[in-house]
């Protein structure tokens, strides 16, 4: 069936629209934190998964940080292991641990690879263990004790953060015309496996990589106001100022510090977008308005 003149019209018109980004990005690094609802609706995934081929195909190179924290808690819980909370981090005991490894470096990791090569990408998946990718460190979390009148220590175990990258091994892979797909975990100088938030991951890879762009997928519009109204094309002083004011809270105060650290590290920008939208990153990208909040040095 052939399209009308109207429809085609629009076809055209985004396609055109698409061409000088197509162009400006050529041969770039963009690095994608996969996460949310991005991860779970079938038609999300395999959406996701041809933005990632298309990006490569004109000749830009994506590299996916994946998250897996549902998958996680699903396993845990048919495996009849209690799991706990602090200030938002799961509590990762050894055992706890190998679920981890197992659920992000292998089930996850592995279907984001076989989808995004259906779809007729190259995709390699990887840990933080392969090349010596991901150094990390035991993160330690403190809460104030009123009684001991200080602070105290609590150990969540096997919880990390990122000491430092050696992104070799992802750097061979985008030359081989390949798209690496990293698991979030990481090897501390103690030989252990460390679990490491998949946003501060992204962040520090985008960094090292000097990434044109960090893209963080999230199950939310963006950045909202006090009025729940969508912000975009924000500078690093302003999203200072959104932050002191008290309209920065919650559960996107770590997204927009791992989004500043990249941006103050080296990134040209970082976008904080809906991955509930159909080909969000893809909307991003190649389209004047884009569809979440942009953050820049200036």
């Amino acid at each position: 069936m052939s399209l009308t003149a109207e429809a085609a019209g629009n076809v055209a018109h985004v396609l055109s629209e698409a061409l000088p980004y197509i162009q400006r990005f050529g041969g770039k690094t963009i690095v994608i934190k996969y996460g949310g609802n991005a991860m779970v609706d079938e038609r999300l995934k395999a959406g996701f998964a041809r933005d990632v081929v298309l990006m490569k195909l004109v000749g830009i190179n994506p590299v996916v940080v994946h998250g897996g924290g549902p998958q996680i808690g699903d396993l845990l819980k048919r495996l009849g292991k209690q799991t706990e909370f602090v200030q938002g981090m799961r509590v990762t005991d050894a055992e706890t641990m190998d679920v981890v490894e197992m659920v992000l470096g292998g089930l996850v990791n592995k279907e984001i690879v076989n989808l995004i090569n259906r779809h007729g990408g190259a995709a390699v998946g990887l840990t933080g263990k392969d090349g010596d990718l991901i150094r990390a460190r035991k993160l330690s979390l403190t809460r104030s004790n009123p009684e001991a009148q200080a602070s105290e220590i609590i150990d969540i175990g096997h919880v990390g953060e990122v000491e430092s990258i050696d992104a070799a091994v992802v750097d061979m892979l985008v030359h081989g015309n390949f798209i690496p797909v990293v698991a979030p975990i990481g090897v501390g100088s103690d030989g252990h496996s460390y679990n490491i938030n998949a946003d501060l991951v992204a962040g520090k890879m985008a960094e090292v990589l000097k990434a044109e762009k960090l893209i963080l997928l999230t199950n939310t519009q963006g950045l909202l106001d006090k009025n729940n109204n969508l912000l975009t094309g924000l500078t690093l002083d302003r999203v200072d100022e959104l932050v002191a004011d008290g309209t920065i809270t919650g559960g996107m105060l770590p997204k927009i510090a791992c989004a500043l650290d990249a941006v103050k590290g080296g990134v040209n920008s970082a976008h904080i977008i809906d991955g509930r939208v159909p080909h969000a990153v893809l909307v991003e990208l190649f389209t004047d308005q884009g569809i979440g909040t942009l953050i820049r040095r200036r």
